[in-house]
C-alpha cells in the first residue's frame, strides 16, 4: 500500500489499484461507503464527517473512477468485479465484517455483496438504486457515447438527473464539484462500469438477503424511482424504506435527512 499527500491510500499500485481513505477511531465498527457512477469517494464527505466520531469510515473510489484508475477496462467490468473489489479491500485491511452503504451503482454493488457475501456485512444501506438499473441497451449506448465523444455529453445532463432544481440553486459549488469529478472520470473506466450495469440484474437473487437493510429512495429521482425501491422492499424480508425529497444523489440533495436516516439505522 502507498499513501498520497491528501491521505488517500492506494491498495496495490498496478492495474488493480483501489484508492481509499480510512478514518475514525481505531477499533470502532467499520462502515463502507460506495460511490455512484461518475462520482468519487468525495461525494460522501458530509456522511463521513457525521460518522467518523463513532465509526471507522472506509471510503473508496470504485474501479474506473477517481484515483482507482480504469483497471483493465477494455472488455468491460462485471458486477462481481465491483463487489469483489470491496471484499479485496476489506481483506487487505483485516476487516472481517462491516456495515455497507452504497448509492446508485454503489447500491447495486451492496446488493451483490448481500447475496454473495452476507457473512461480511452487518447491515446494508441501498440508496437511489435498484436490483436492475435501466436497460442493457441504454447502458451500452452510453458506453459507446463516452468512448467516442468523451465525458462532456454525459456531464451536460447530469445536474438534472442528480439534483432537484432547488438544490442546484442553493449549492452551485457542490454541483460544480461533482461535475468536475464526472468530467475527470476516465472514459474507459466509466464505459466499463456502464457495461457492468448493462449486465447487472439481481432481481431474482435479493430474496436471499436476510441481513437488516435500509432502502433510500428519492421522491424526485428520474433514474431509480420510488417504485424501484418498493420492488426491492417486496423481495427483501428484512428491509425497510425511507423516501427523501431528493433526486438521484439524495445524500447531497437531502443531506440532513439522509444522514439522520443513516445514523438511525446504524444505531447512533
Amino acid at each position: 500500500m502507498m499513501m498520497t499527500a491528501d491521505m488517500t491510500r492506494v491498495l496495490d499500485t498496478g492495474a488493480r489499484r483501489i484508492a481509499y481513505t480510512l478514518e475514525g477511531p481505531a477499533g470502532a465498527p467499520v462502515v463502507v461507503l460506495s460511490n455512484s457512477l461518475g462520482a468519487t469517494m468525495a461525494m460522501w464527505a458530509p456522511q463521513a464527517a457525521a460518522l467518523a466520531s463513532r465509526w471507522r469510515v472506509l471510503r473508496y473510489d470504485t474501479r474506473g473512477h477517481g484515483a482507482s484508475g480504469p483497471h483493465d477496462a477494455s472488455a468491460g467490468y462485471a458486477l462481481a468485479d465491483l463487489g469483489g473489489d470491496v471484499l479485496r479491500l476489506m481483506d487487505a485491511l483485516d476487516i472481517g465484517q462491516a456495515d455497507f452503504c452504497g448509492i446508485s451503482m454503489g447500491g447495486i454493488t451492496g446488493l451483490w455483496l448481500g447475496v454473495h457475501a452476507p457473512e461480511r456485512l452487518r447491515r446494508l444501506v441501498v440508496a437511489n438504486s435498484a436490483a436492475r438499473i435501466g436497460t442493457a441497451k441504454g447502458w451500452r449506448e452510453r458506453a459507446d457515447q463516452v468512448l467516442a465523444c468523451g465525458m462532456d455529453g454525459v456531464a451536460a445532463g447530469a445536474p438534472e438527473r442528480w439534483f432537484t432544481p432547488g438544490f442546484q440553486r442553493r449549492a452551485p459549488a457542490t454541483v460544480q464539484a461533482l461535475l468536475a469529478d464526472l468530467r475527470g472520470t476516465a472514459p474507459a473506466g466509466y464505459a466499463a462500469c456502464c457495461l457492468a450495469l448493462a449486465q447487472a440484474d439481481v432481481r431474482d437473487d435479493i430474496t436471499a438477503i436476510t441481513i437488516p437493510a435500509l432502502l433510500v429512495a428519492g421522491a424526485h429521482d428520474p433514474v431509480t424511482t420510488v417504485a424501484d425501491a418498493h420492488a426491492m422492499r417486496e423481495r427483501m424480508p428484512q428491509a425497510h424504506m425511507v423516501t427523501l425529497p431528493a433526486a438521484h444523489l439524495s445524500n447531497l440533495d437531502a443531506e440532513q435527512g439522509f444522514t439522520d436516516a443513516l445514523l438511525t439505522f446504524l444505531g447512533a
